[in-house]
Formats: C-alpha cells, sequence, structure tokens
C-alpha cells in the first residue's frame, strides 16, 4: 500500500522529470538517440563501423536542412508544407538555369537560392497580409510548387555530368579515416551553429518564440508580430534553397520526382527534437538530433533486416511518442 509520504515522493519526482524536459527539450531526444545506437549496435557490429556513420549523416543532411527550417516555422506555431516542394523546384530551376540557358554555376546556383527565398516569402505574405492559416496556405503551395517543377524540367532528370561542377560540389567528400564528411553535411552543421545562435541571443530570436508562444502577448509587448512570421517564412526559404544544392549533391543529379517524402520526415525530424508543435518551446540542435534519429532507426533497422513498411511503422510510433511526451510537459507547464 503506497503511504502518502511516498505518493507526494513520487509526485515530486515526476516534477522535477518534466521541469526538467521543459528546461531542456534537447535531453529526450538525445537519450533516445544514445539508446538507439546502442541497440543497434548491439544488433548488428557493422552498424557503428566509421563507414556507415557517414552514411547516416550523408543521408540525413537534405532532411536536417529543411527541418531547420521547418523548426524556425514550427515556432511560431506555424507549419510549412511545401519545405519539399520548395526545394526540389529550387534545384531544378537551378540545374535549368545551367543547362538549358548557360548560366555560369554560381550565378545559377545564387538565382536558385533567391528562387528559394521568394518562395518562403509567397507563403509568408499569404500567411500575414491575408491572414490564412499556415496549413491551407502551405498546403497549396504544395501543389503549386510541384506541378511548376514538372513544367520547369519536362519531367526530366539533369544529370550532374551536364551542370558545371560546382552544382553537385557539396556532394564531394574529405576523408577522415574511414568517415567521409560531404561538404554538404560541413555547411548544414554550419547552419545548425548560426541559427542557435541567433535563437538564443538575438532579439529576433526572442521575438520568434515569443510569438508562436501567445501571439497576442507579444503584439501587446510591442513586438511587430507580422514582420517577425514574415521575416521567419522568408529565412526558411533561403534555407530550403541550401537543401536545394545540397541535394543536387547527394543526388549527383537534379530529378524532379524526389521529395514528396522530404515535407514528412522534415515534420518528424522536428516533433522529435523536441520542438513543441504548439509553437514557442524548442529549438534547432534538438532538430539535429531528431534528424539523427530517424537516419539511425531507419539505418539500423535496414541492418537488422526489418522490410520498408515495418520501417516506417517504428517512425510513425516514435512520432507518437513524441507528440505525447509534449502534451505531457504541456500539461505542468499549465
Amino acid at each position: 500500500m503506497t503511504t502518502g509520504f511516498e505518493e507526494r515522493r513520487q509526485e515530486s519526482a515526476q516534477d522535477r522529470i518534466q521541469h526538467l524536459l521543459h528546461a531542456r527539450p534537447t535531453l529526450g531526444p538525445l537519450a533516445v538517440l544514445l539508446l538507439a545506437v546502442i541497440v543497434f549496435s548491439v544488433i548488428n557490429t557493422r552498424f557503428f563501423h566509421p563507414e556507415n556513420l557517414s552514411l547516416v549523416l550523408q543521408q540525413v543532411t537534405v532532411i536536417a536542412l529543411l527541418a531547420l527550417g521547418q523548426t524556425l516555422v514550427i515556432l511560431t506555431a506555424g507549419i510549412d508544407l511545401s519545405a519539399g516542394a520548395i526545394a526540389v523546384f529550387s534545384s531544378i530551376l537551378m540545374a535549368n538555369l545551367a543547362f538549358d540557358t548557360g548560366f555560369p554555376g554560381v550565378l545559377a546556383l545564387l538565382l536558385g537560392l533567391v528562387f528559394g527565398t521568394l518562395m518562403g516569402a509567397v507563403n509568408g505574405t499569404l500567411v500575414t497580409r491575408l491572414g490564412l492559416p499556415p496549413f491551407i496556405v502551405t498546403l497549396g503551395t504544395l501543389s503549386v510548387f510541384f506541378s511548376l517543377n514538372s513544367v520547369v524540367s519536362g519531367s526530366e532528370t539533369v544529370r550532374g555530368s551536364d551542370m558545371p561542377a560546382i552544382m553537385t560540389w557539396t556532394g564531394e567528400t574529405i576523408p577522415l579515416g574511414s568517415f567521409r564528411l560531404t561538404y554538404g553535411s560541413i555547411i548544414m552543421l554550419l547552419l545548425f551553429g548560426f541559427f542557435f545562435y541567433l535563437l538564443a541571443h538575438t532579439a529576433w530570436g526572442k521575438h520568434v518564440r515569443a510569438t508562436g508562444d501567445d501571439a497576442e502577448a507579444a503584439r501587446l509587448a510591442g513586438i511587430r508580430t507580422d514582420r517577425v512570421l514574415l521575416s521567419v517564412y522568408v529565412v526558411a526559404g533561403a534555407v530550403y534553397g541550401v537543401a536545394a544544392w545540397v541535394l543536387m549533391g547527394r543526388l549527383a543529379s537534379a530529378d524532379p520526382n524526389v521529395g514528396t517524402e522530404y515535407n514528412l520526415d522534415s515534420i518528424t525530424a522536428v516533433v522529435l527534437g523536441g520542438t513543441s508543435l504548439f509553437g514557442g518551446r524548442g529549438g534547432v540542435i534538438g532538430t539535429l538530433v531528431g534528424a539523427l534519429i530517424v537516419g539511425v532507426f531507419r539505418n539500423g533497422l535496414v541492418l537488422a533486416g526489418v522490410q520498408v513498411v515495418w520501417q516506417g511503422f517504428a517512425i510513425g510510433l516514435l512520432v507518437l511518442l513524441a507528440v505525447t511526451i509534449d502534451q505531457w510537459i504541456r500539461k505542468v507547464r499549465a
């Protein structure tokens, strides 16, 4: 029989865990990542080999970049269903500008980044100026961008050998013993460090969190929430443009038929990383950990011989668990 003292002690321990997870949302995902690495290393000794770990990092680089932009949007209590479509469309624009019109590679890349930024600006303008829900706006632009993607590309892939070398440079690797680090992964890590600083140490970062936590309170406090929201969608579009460049390096081509799964994977990485879908809580380091969790699980399950359909099942269960934990933490906060 549980005594009143024991119940109070159990409640106190539960409160401490909940407050700790609320104050440091990265701790939970980091524990899951470490546990997954240990389990898959025991199941298959090939998992922890440097060559396999470098493959995991290469596989998650594009998803991590998309999830980085997605994190900014979700921190404002929004969501971006068009992230993958913007990245693929930007890559097609870059490749076709260089291949069809003969633009220099650097200029084609810059124009692709500008287009990615403009597509983010379109989302932000529709959300802030017309007051439309982010889910509806980005669901609509998802279809628009994928359709334009087919029109511009003619549903044909541009091979890396037909493009300037700078277009696929992000896929080249730096050997570190048996571990091979791509330039795309280095760019990804630098961007995560940059946005960690912005969110933690600048007024813009604090305004983003305040807008997501309580937009009306932030507005009454003098924050121009519309400007903050617009800037977030613009910046996210620019990050998706970088993801497009990394995507071409990863595939060694510009393929209009990829990217349908990128939106779900980017949202999955954000949720697993501890960022709340209700906005205001979380951060980019957790998202990087979340992307690595997705990569480790997919790679580990493949090495364990698990069928693709069950890999999706396992990732889905992880997402449900992450959302449940987020709700649990928010109840304590209230």
